[in-house]
């Protein structure tokens, strides 16, 4: 396709910078809007910047919104669809899919109105009555924040006790030192299985034919241990419209094209022998999914994007075996610690000891005079990726190209896609989700 203009909007944090970069080099004209000021140096030296991206719509052939956010409320949503009504070709959501991840009790409703089971779930606006249920109903559960403190990643808290002890003891926790801020929270029954992502990519009117299954570790240490963060890594592979699609996106094709949603829509689940069970819904990209997902389409991305937000079908061709893509990090990830930050990573140079940067993501970074840096406030510099025929594969190149970067106090993760390894993988298979579409 000949080049084309595309608008990047970053509503409140800069997170789409990588995907603004490559379609930059595959020859289109770019230009990203970053709202947060903290974050306004990312992407410096890598794509061209705009300083009122309303201004530019008028310019642009596809919008891109990054996430669900407006600064500390969901309105990408409406933005979009306003823009749609207007004639423009927006990748971004609607009011009701912002609300999927904004409000879990919602997302869980839409489920069960089409027939996709749900594990048990209840949301409280009280922690008292949350405790409560928990001392009635003793089990473990999953403390999914609600509203704006759900982006404190940390907070999330997965339970252990059969009692439900340890979630009543973080509960009285929280109620003491979130209480102000966490207005909202959802008690989920934990399930035990294989957790896995389902992601489609949704032209406003149905599906493409590929779909990418991903498997998150969120937490910062090695061995699933730790705080949680918001990605240390991931480990993806891309199928067809197999039962794991079906039985999920499959039931909600028809109220997507209803609300006429454009872009990547994530549905996080647990399966095991006897079901599916959807956890939440990312009505947006992942980060760093959208980055892996760029490493693996080996057609032209910006065209497949731009075929996206235009209605059509785009005729992509994918990575034929597995992918894996590492967080690469400073301190005080995932923590906010100005000083800290100041002294250790504040514009760390990012040194390459070849001059491939093959599998090598920009996330928040920025160049300055040919030197790659650290930017805005995250601790979040780079994400690099592998790919290959095995997941072992994927792994040894990832981390054989982390091993020629250089960053004085970088750390990650160094067991992404082991669990797939170590018997995930095998377990799906048994279990009939992989198999024949």
């Amino acid at each position: 396709m000949d080049a084309a203009r595309f608008l990047f909007v970053s509503a409140d944090a800069a997170l789409i910078t990588d995907l603004a970069w490559q379609v930059h080099r595959e020859g289109h004209d770019v230009k990203y809007y970053i709202e947060a000021e903290s974050d306004r140096e990312i992407g410096n030296g890598f794509v061209s910047k705009t300083d009122d991206w309303r201004a530019e719509v008028d310019w642009a052939d596809v919008i891109i919104f990054d996430d669900i956010w407006v600064g500390s409320d969901i309105g990408t949503g409406e933005l979009a669809e306003e823009l749609r009504e207007k004639g423009k070709a927006v990748v971004g959501g609607t009011p009701n899919t912002d609300r999927l991840e904004e409000d879990r009790g919602y997302a869980m409703e839409i489920l069960e109105e089409h027939g996709v089971n749900t594990v048990e779930h209840h949301i409280f606006h009280d922690f008292d009555a949350g405790i409560q249920h928990v001392q009635e109903n003793p089990a473990p559960y999953v403390i999914k924040p609600l509203g704006e403190v759900q982006n404190v990643k940390r907070l999330l808290y997965v339970g252990n006790e059969d009692d439900g002890s340890d979630v009543v003891e973080v509960l009285h926790a929280y109620k003491k030192a979130w209480g102000h801020r966490m207005k909202g929270f959802q008690l989920q029954r934990k399930v035990e299985g294989v957790e896995i992502a389902i992601c489609g990519f949704f032209n406003g009117n149905e599906f493409i034919d590929q779909v990418n299954f991903n498997f998150e570790h969120k937490k910062l240490f090695p061995g699933n241990i730790g705080p949680s963060t918001g990605e240390m890594g991931t480990s993806m592979f891309w199928a067809g419209q197999n039962k794991l699609f079906k039985q999920t996106f499959g039931n909600i094709e028809d109220w997507l094209a209803a609300e006429g949603y454009v872009g990547s829509i994530d549905i996080n689940c647990i399966v095991n022998e006897n079901d599916i069970y959807p956890l939440e819904f990312t009505p947006r990209f992942g980060y760093p999914t959208i980055a892996l997902q760029e490493e693996s389409i080996e057609s032209s991305t910006g065209e497949f994007f731009y075929d996206l937000a235009h209605g059509n079908k785009p005729a992509v061709d994918v990575h034929n075996g597995y992918q894996i893509a590492v967080r690469v990090v400073l301190p005080p990830f995932p923590f906010d610690d100005e000083k800290t930050y100041d002294e250790n990573s504040r514009n760390a140079a990012v040194v390459f000891e070849t001059e491939s940067r093959d599998g090598i993501h920009i996330e928040d970074a920025k160049k300055v005079d040919g030197q790659w840096r650290a930017a805005g406030e995250s601790g979040m510099p780079i994400v690099v990726t592998g790919k290959g025929e095995t997941m072992q594969g994927a792994r040894e190149q990832a981390y054989d190209r982390i091993d020629d970067v250089v960053m004085p106090n970088m750390y990650y993760r160094d067991d992404i896609g082991e669990r797939w390894v170590n018997g995930d993988g095998d377990r799906l298979l048994a279990w009939g989700y992989l198999g024949p579409e």
